[in-house]
């Protein structure tokens, strides 16, 4: 077995502290050294992925410790042999995670670098405080929980003097720092109700991350933080995830984009035929033997999904004879109507009786299990699978049968079951992998 390339986890103590900033930056900084660094990211997200590959130029793939298998999770680290580095940047805050059955941080970034034995690089926000940052390193350093620092990147920097402060109270407690980066609000990337703005939906991105690239080289010492990674433990040969049928039809664009990048790696592998298409541009499926829709921002586009004639047609044709799949936004699109945030309702394919409302907003988020009460594409009736549902859409009428039994992380039960009716089924859980019942 080749040697495992070194590793480091870019982790923050919260949401919004600009890990994904200083992990973008890194990754392209370093490729521009010509170097090949496997990027990874931690937790059922599916937008910073695919900003990873275009900063480091291969996939990216999450790992997660709470819905991922020991063969899923050996299959996936396994596309790091090769590799120069290897990048996994954190979800939230280090050790937030679920709580389960009196265990708390499953599915942590914490949790991913004890794993693999990434040492940790903390992006510290310090805007607002100066020898305080210190403070707050330490206590992650010492929690007791705690994977190894190796250090920190200071992150809206005031100025020289701020920084000295700070630098000065972090060498006093023997925290390293790899880079303190000036404020810049023109290297912000914009958020959506789903966290940034999806990649393709950037005229310049690739641009972009180039400046991104070269503000880490001007700010951060990169040969240090090379120095500090860590080869991470050996994982046993992994398996990947079966495809749901031999060729999928496979909605791709901005309304639908987010499908794990293992699912599809795993479908490829198998030697599935993946056939994308763009309902935005009114395009009948491709002839296959499955259609699936993916999440995405439906709820942006209703408008022009409702006058997709072409699309909506084709869908109906295939959805007589051969399954159809949809996932969150997919489910939407699959259903009678979806009322938009202005509060006016499209209609939408009616292959299932659903009806979704953006105007009614409430957050639905988290860990789910789900035991199927019929078969859908890929898995029989009594599959136990396991994702995450992340959308702010409520249910307005539902009338088909459940597709399954859902509960989330501490086995509670969750309302949102899924739909069976036909060729056709919906849920709104993104699929992750299939489990032990």
């Amino acid at each position: 077995m080749a040697a495992n390339p070194p590793g480091l986890v870019i982790a923050a103590p919260a949401s919004g502290s600009g890990k994904t900033t200083v992990t973008l930056g890194i990754l392209r900084a370093l490729r521009d050294e010509g170097l090949t660094v496997q990027p990874f990211k931690n937790g059922p997200d599916y937008i910073d992925p695919a900003f990873h590959r275009i900063a480091a130029g291969c996939e990216s793939y999450n790992l997660d410790m709470w819905a991922m298998g020991e063969d899923l999770i050996g299959a996936i680290a396994s596309r790091a042999q090769g590799a120069d580095l290897i990048l996994s940047e954190g979800s939230m805050g280090l050790f937030d995670g679920t709580s389960v059955q009196g265990v708390s941080g499953r599915g942590s970034s914490a949790e991913i670098a004890r794993a693999f034995g990434w040492p940790v690089v903390l992006a510290l926000d310090v805007g607002g405080q100066a020898q305080s940052a210190a403070a707050t390193a330490l206590g992650f350093a010492h929690h007791p929980d705690a994977p190894p620092l190796a250090g920190v990147i200071l992150n809206r920097v005031a100025g020289a003097r701020h920084e000295v402060m700070i630098r000065e109270e972090m060498a006093r407690l023997g925290i390293a720092v790899f880079g303190a980066l000036p404020r810049r609000s023109d290297l912000e990337l914009p958020e959506r109700h789903l966290g940034l703005v999806q990649a393709e939906e950037y005229v310049d991105i690739d641009a972009m991350i180039g400046r991104l690239g070269a503000f880490l080289r001007d700010h951060a010492d990169l040969a240090a933080l090379r120095d500090a990674a860590r080869a991470g433990s050996n994982r046993p040969p992994g398996r990947w995830p079966n495809p749901p049928a031999q060729r999928i039809a496979l909605a791709r664009d901005a309304a639908f984009s987010f499908t794990y990048p293992h699912l599809l790696e795993g479908w490829r592998r198998a030697g599935a035929e993946i056939l994308p298409f763009s309902p935005l541009a009114d395009e009948v499926p491709p002839e296959a033997d499955l259609v699936w829709l993916p999440g995405g921002y439906p709820e942006l586009h209703a408008g022009r999904l409702a006058a997709a004639g072409t699309f909506l047609d084709g869908l109906r044709r295939h959805a007589e004879s051969r399954p159809v799949h949809g996932e969150c936004g997919g489910y939407m699109v699959l259903g009678a109507g979806l009322v938009d945030a202005d509060g006016e309702r499209h209609a939408m394919a009616g292959l299932l009786g659903l009806v979704t409302s953006y105007a009614r907003r409430r957050l639905h988020l988290g860990y789910r299990r789900a035991v199927l009460e019929t078969a859908m594409p890929g898995h029989g009736a009594g599959a136990m699978l396991y994702g995450h549902e992340f959308h702010y859409s409520t249910i307005l009428e539902q009338p088909d049968a459940p597709l399954a039994r859902v509960t989330g992380a501490g086995g509670n039960p969750v309302p949102e079951t899924g739909s069976a009716r036909g060729h056709v089924t919906g849920s709104f859980f993104h699929l992750i992998t299939e489990g032990a019942a």
